[in-house]
């Protein structure tokens, strides 16, 4: 099985894909070049057969995409509870170690959004985290699942007390603030007026606000004479 799962994502090579995508992911060099939607369907199929479990488990994966393949398949399960998706994940998150596998696997949980109480405590040990990438799983499920009308003043106050030099932090961070400030501009720009964020991370969040295509011209030019 996971000699065959390994040929198949071979087969699949896009090498033009693949030079794109390497310089997307600075230090990741095992990549083949498997394009994010064929990669999703080739999962979406392997996900209906009666053993897939099995290749989420497997511990000897070479390439990036065979652990992002193991990613969307604990998004594929079906008929299952939130606990066993959970252990999943437990067991997935030290296999994160890029950005892209990090944020198409939390896109991918969307029994999050039936079980989101539980999902949030699930989470919250990760937000204390010292390690780069535990900690922006847990920032990139805070942007997915939980700027809502129940979260949104937790979200911003965890995001406020994040202490953390990675780059690969400080950009989820700054990302999620964007988002927020679409969804509650007005909680997230009292916020943006009083918080403890360092500079580069600040701006880095009016730099996303900006660049959406929710947010005014008029409400732009505001955001950007708030630059430090």
């Amino acid at each position: 099985m996971y000699k065959k799962i390994r040929q198949d994502l071979l087969d699949l090579q896009d090498k033009k894909y693949k030079e794109f995508h390497s310089s997307l992911c600075p230090g990741t060099d095992n990549i083949i070049g498997v394009r994010i939607p064929v990669l999703r369907n080739y999962a979406k199929k392997l996900s209906k057969q009666e053993n897939f479990r099995e290749y989420i488990s497997f511990n000897k994966t070479v390439y990036y995409e065979e652990v992002m393949l193991q990613g969307m398949l604990i998004g594929f399960i079906k008929n299952t509870d939130i606990k066993e998706i959970l252990t999943m994940t437990k067991d997935f998150i030290p296999k994160i170690d890029n950005w892209a596998v990090c944020d198409i696997f939390c896109s991918g949980l969307k029994i999050v959004n039936k079980n989101k109480e539980t999902v949030w405590n699930f989470i919250q040990k990760y937000l204390k985290s010292k390690k780069e990438f535990e900690l922006r799983f847990a920032t990139v499920m805070m942007l997915c699942y939980f700027i809502d009308d129940k979260y949104i003043d937790d979200v911003l106050n965890i995001l406020d007390n994040i202490k953390h030099d990675g780059y690969y932090v400080k950009m989820a961070v700054a990302w999620t603030i964007s988002v927020a400030f679409v969804k509650f501009q007005d909680k997230t720009m009292k916020y943006l007026k009083k918080n403890n964020l360092d500079d580069w991370t600040y701006n880095k969040s009016l730099q996303k606000i900006c660049e959406s295509l929710r947010v005014s011209k008029e409400t732009k030019k505001v955001i950007k004479a708030m630059k430090r």
